[in-house]
């Protein structure tokens, strides 16, 4: 049963939901505004020890396309390491950033120059790719350094970031889903 005028279940929904804001005492509003605050400062806090740890500045993404596969397929999480005491290698994946470009590529080294000095620069190449990634790299250059590294693929999930796809094709469906987390976490009652 909807109230008249109220758009039909939708708006029956969000009545319950402003109907339940208006039923909270002051107390348990603000109770339930910090639980929402802490629950976001700790995945901050989690994000910011992964970023420590693994000496990554992003030590989880997510394979946007198929350039890689059968090796990873859209939508793989990948988790990163990027310790700069190790050695670049032939055939290790990396995630790696080119001026010019804001998302990571994920790709595989296929070539590597290291020179007397310590300096290694390397080319790389997906997997499902007939070509090395020189079209991709900035104008006039055709190696990667250390410095262009994000991270190095240490494991994998499945498909888990498919959400991530799917939130970035619809950010609508993205803004629905962060508001009914929102409004789950601030109307939730302690039992």
């Amino acid at each position: 049963l909807c109230w008249p005028g109220s758009g039909g279940i939708r708006g029956g929904a969000a009545m319950d939901l402003f109907g339940d804001l208006r039923r909270m005492n002051k107390r348990q509003l603000y109770y339930q505004v910090l639980n929402f605050a802490m629950i976001v400062s700790s995945a901050l806090m989690i994000w910011k020890g992964l970023i420590v740890v693994t000496g990554s500045e992003s030590p989880i993404v997510v394979v946007l396309s198929g350039s890689m596969e059968p090796a990873f397929h859209r939508g793989d999480l990948l988790f990163l390491t990027n310790f700069h005491d190790d050695p670049i290698r032939a055939g290790e994946i990396v995630v790696f950033k080119v001026e010019g470009r804001d998302i990571p590529i994920v790709h595989r080294v296929i070539k590597v120059h290291e020179k007397g000095n310590g300096n290694i620069k390397f080319l790389t190449k997906g997997d499902n790719n007939e070509v090395d990634d020189r079209g991709l790299y900035k104008e006039g250059q055709n190696w990667l350094e250390k410095k262009d590294v994000v991270g190095r693929a240490r494991g994998f999930l499945p498909y888990v970031g498919m959400v991530t796809i799917i939130m970035n094709d619809y950010p609508k469906f993205k803004y629905a889903l962060l508001a009914v987390m929102g409004a789950y976490v601030l109307l939730k009652r302690e039992s």
